[in-house]
């Protein structure tokens, strides 16, 4: 009796088993029909693995493009509905875990393809486990209750010795064997409800499709200048996004939605896809280095990182800055941003701005210089173009400059009468007519001409004001008003696209300064 129940108990929790897996691959498939023009096809272009280049090629061609998605979806259903009423179901569980494998290596969780949604995990994820459980399927002898095993009891001719009358035992086998048919009943009506109530389930491994411009479609390679001894891409990845200063005016929930977006997972694949499509250097917060640290230290990326840094001192310190201010003080940030790694170190620009606004420019001679020490390249970043001037006509010229550089003719601007030097990081007024975190470069000809007269790189940021202007048109204003590089912040699904905007642009200047790095 005791071997009985645990055969029978054996046989309910594989075919358990089989069944939710089934259900799986039916629903998935089922699901595609009902999205109009589904394809995979931007699954497939989109793929970073090893095996990359053979999704890609699948998605290369229409005819093969049309092969693949019928394979897909209708591969699904057969395998799912075999898995399910237990039909075929040896040969189904192979195929389920080989179309499994598939999809696990267009994303792999793990070296530097971090990219499937449970990267995290490293390598095991939710498409191993369930490709582990067919293959545990198919190599396990009992197959739990079937129309397998009810075709097989259809065709035995053995008699089965039993103490119940033959046709009585066999009804009840033949009951069990047939129980998911109901069951896939049930749970087909209660699907057909649910896809008629909320639509087609597209979110799964398999199936997520971001709107975005696919790496097969760069339109050439993006030029890259030189700072120092750093040669780096036209166009450079901004840190703002994921560092999760969202710059948003008055609309309070958009940096918890940049933060809630950019996990670290999608910061790696974002700078993955960046680097794939030609964007070799990233410029970054303070606060980002051990992310960035981490992102390389993991997938062996050869970005380079710019890093900001600030002196290590409060409001009320700054007013205090005199001779006996001890210059550890200045040079801490600017000494771990070299441990964690980076590139180039550059003063960040909120501080050069309050720095000259306090007349503390000495602070600013002094950083660079560590810089320079240290044997780095070093920038001066400002919001206030007096800031820079302040500098230049001081003497203090850093090896390359980073300035705002975008035009007011966007609909958040201010007024230009109610504009005043400094106010960039300043109070935030309820007044329509100033600044409320709405502008960044605040006169926009001064800017220009100061840029027209550096004799060093010029790297333009905030070039979109946080947004507010559309990227070819930021790009171009910037480019053709002397920048060399162009800081963008940028989420995954638009880094393909600026890369393409970045080449167009560049490829038809009219651009009077010349180029410096």
């Amino acid at each position: 009796m005791k071997i009985q129940l645990k055969i029978v108990n054996e046989r309910f929790l594989i075919t358990l088993l089989r069944v939710a897996i089934g259900w799986h691959f039916l629903f998935e498939g089922w699901s595609k029909i009902l999205i109009q023009n589904w394809s995979s096809s931007g699954y497939l272009l989109n793929t970073s693995g090893f095996f990359s280049p053979f999704y890609h090629w699948l998605a290369s061609a229409p005819v093969l493009m049309h092969i693949t998605d019928f394979l897909n979806v209708y591969g699904l259903i057969l395998i799912g509905l075999a898995l399910f009423i237990g039909l075929f179901s040896r040969a189904a569980t192979l195929a389920g875990a080989l179309l499994l494998t598939l999809y696990y290596f267009a994303y792999p969780p793990y070296g530097n393809l971090l990219t499937s949604g449970d990267a995290h995990l490293f390598i095991v994820d939710k498409l191993f486990i369930e490709a582990a459980a067919l293959l545990f399927l198919f190599v396990y002898k009992e197959q739990g209750f079937s129309l397998d095993e009810q075709i097989r009891l259809w065709r035995s001719k053995r008699s089965t010795p039993s103490t119940e009358p033959e046709g009585v035992r066999s009804r009840r086998e033949a009951l069990k064997n047939l129980a998911t048919l109901p069951v896939l009943g049930v749970m087909g009506l209660g699907a057909a409800h649910h896809l008629r109530s909320y639509g087609a389930d597209v979110m799964t491994g398999a199936t997520i499709q971001v709107k975005r411009t696919a790496l097969n479609e760069l339109k050439g390679e993006l030029p890259k200048g030189k700072i120092g001894k750093h040669e780096i891409s036209r166009l450079i990845a901004g840190g703002n996004l994921i560092g999760g200063w969202a710059h948003s005016r008055d609309l309070i929930y958009v940096s918890t939605l940049f933060k809630a977006y950019n996990t670290e997972q999608k910061v790696y694949e974002t700078l993955i896809l960046a680097e794939q499509a030609g964007i070799n250097t990233i410029n970054i917060g303070f606060a980002s280095n051990p992310l960035l640290a981490k992102y390389k230290k993991i997938t062996g990326s050869k970005i380079k990182v710019i890093s900001q840094v600030n002196p290590q001192l409060n409001n009320k310190e700054l007013a205090k800055i005199g001779p006996n201010t001890d210059p550890k003080l200045y040079y801490e940030f600017i000494d771990k941003a070299i441990d964690f790694g980076v590139d180039i170190v550059q003063v960040q620009g909120n501080w050069c701005d309050w720095l000259v606004r306090d007349n503390k420019l000495e602070v600013i001679e002094k950083m660079l210089g560590h810089i320079r020490k240290q044997g780095y390249t070093a920038g001066l970043a400002a919001h206030s173009v007096e800031s820079l001037i302040a500098c230049r006509d001081q003497g203090i010229i850093p090896d390359y400059y980073m300035k705002t550089m975008h035009h007011d003719q966007y609909w958040s601007a201010h007024p230009r009468e109610f504009r005043f030097p400094f106010e960039v990081d300043g109070k935030e007024y309820l007044d329509h007519n100033r600044f409320h975190n709405n502008m960044f470069c605040l006169f926009p000809e001064r800017t220009v001409d100061f840029v027209s007269k550096a004799t060093v790189p010029v790297m333009g940021f905030k070039i979109l004001a946080a947004g507010a202007i559309e990227p070819k048109d930021g790009f171009k204003w910037a480019y053709n008003n002397g920048a060399d590089f162009i800081c963008v912040g940028m989420f995954d699904f638009q880094v393909v696209s600026n890369v393409n905007t970045a080449i167009d642009v560049l490829g038809d200047l009219k651009r009077e300064r010349k180029w410096y790095g």
